[in-house]
């Protein structure tokens, strides 16, 4: 514990509330990634240990709203049954690429990208309001198959924004309401964690005397994030789903 006791005990207390906050958004419409990343970088982490540190807590949080979610019945196991071996083949090429570049250049790419969603969803007056399911067909389930395998690579090199991705990609290819999308995509963001954090771990990038503490935060911040999602449904994801899309472009923008 030689690194918690050179922070000090107000930092990690910093960091335990940050992963409760980050945890509560990510459960609801993604995007935990833009409270949690920066509030690791705010203590002088290297690039790399800040990524894989945030795995940890990050895991800890989707770990507990995934399973708040398969209870609630809120998760299609057959697009997970596909998609998933794709989610792990993009992260693992995502890790190992940021293991090696730096993750700037995705900040541009990726922030336009969220604008464009939040924009388009706004517009949308009545997208993933309903569940207007589409059906199991081979365009919906193939197209979801590549964009698990980019979003999961996207999650393994940067991370912030993965579950907005997800969210999006589930209610367009496959007319889910946001409640479903977003258990379904906690699933999938859940994998994509676990295999990074593996990952990482493998390569000494996560502290764990840091990410202990900031992973039980995650954990309480997951519960009660899942709970208001269930308990006020698709009219009160997609407003915060559109919000954090906004302020994760942002935050991204002026880094």
């Amino acid at each position: 514990m030689n690194y918690l006791s050179s922070l000090g005990v107000m930092p990690v207390i910093f960091m335990c509330m940050a992963g409760f906050l980050a945890a509560f958004v990510d459960s609801i419409a993604g995007g935990g990634g833009i409270v949690s990343v920066p509030a690791y970088m705010m203590l002088g982490l290297p690039q790399a240990n800040v990524i894989g540190t945030n795995k940890f807590s990050a895991t800890c949080g989707s770990l507990t709203s995934s399973i708040k979610f398969i209870k609630s019945k809120k998760a299609d196991f057959k697009v997970l049954k596909f998609t998933i071996p794709f989610v792990i083949i993009g992260c693992s090429i995502g890790v190992k690429a940021a293991l090696l570049i730096s993750n700037d250049s995705f900040k541009t790419i990726s922030s336009i990208l969220i604008i464009i969603i939040g924009i388009y969803t706004f517009l949308s007056k009545n997208m993933g309001i309903e569940d207007k399911f589409t059906g199991y067909k081979k365009l919906n389930m193939g197209m979801m198959c590549f964009l698990s395998c980019l979003i999961g690579f996207y999650d393994g090199f940067f991370g912030p924004g993965t579950g907005t991705f997800f969210i999006f990609a589930l209610i367009k290819l496959f007319g889910f309401e946001f409640t479903k999308a977003a258990g379904t995509a906690k699933l999938l963001n859940f994998t994509s964690n676990v295999l990074s954090l593996v990952l990482y771990a493998f390569a000494g990038r996560i502290i764990y005397a840091l990410a202990i503490p900031v992973g039980i935060g995650a954990i309480i911040g997951a519960k009660v994030g899942t709970a208001t999602a269930l308990k006020h449904g698709p009219k009160f994801i997609k407003p915060i789903f559109i919000i954090i899309s906004f302020i994760t472009a942002i935050k991204m923008f002026i880094g």
